[in-house]
């Protein structure tokens, strides 16, 4: 079995499938960008996260997350510009799943130290 580099093998990585409410997709998908952005701008430990949604299923939202390691994922959840995101999006999501996945190889153009 090939394992993950040592760098990739430390990462928490996750996939979340979001089902959004239609009457909120478009107040969803901006209060999801602001997250994103404040995340990446003052979280050093949030590697990457990239959001798309479903091809013809615009109310299916999918994010690719990358965290530099648990402690990171875990301070994440805690500051303050998630928990006004949960907070405010709480009555348009519909359904959540969130996938553990075990990264073969993550290509970070962007990587922070």
């Amino acid at each position: 079995m090939t394992t993950a580099p040592d760098s990739d093998a430390k990462r928490l990585v996750r996939i979340a499938e979001l089902v959004i409410a239609d009457d909120y997709i478009a107040e969803y998908r901006t209060l999801l960008a602001d997250e994103i952005d404040a995340s990446l701008a003052s979280e050093p430990g949030v590697l990457s996260l990239q959001a798309v949604f479903v091809q013809d299923a615009p109310s299916q939202i999918r994010l690719l997350e990358v965290y530099a390691d648990e402690a990171a994922y875990l301070s994440h959840l805690q500051s303050p510009h998630f928990l006004k995101y949960k907070s405010a999006t709480a009555h348009m999501v519909r359904d959540l799943r969130l996938l553990p996945v075990t990264p073969i190889r993550l290509h970070l153009a962007s990587a922070k130290p």
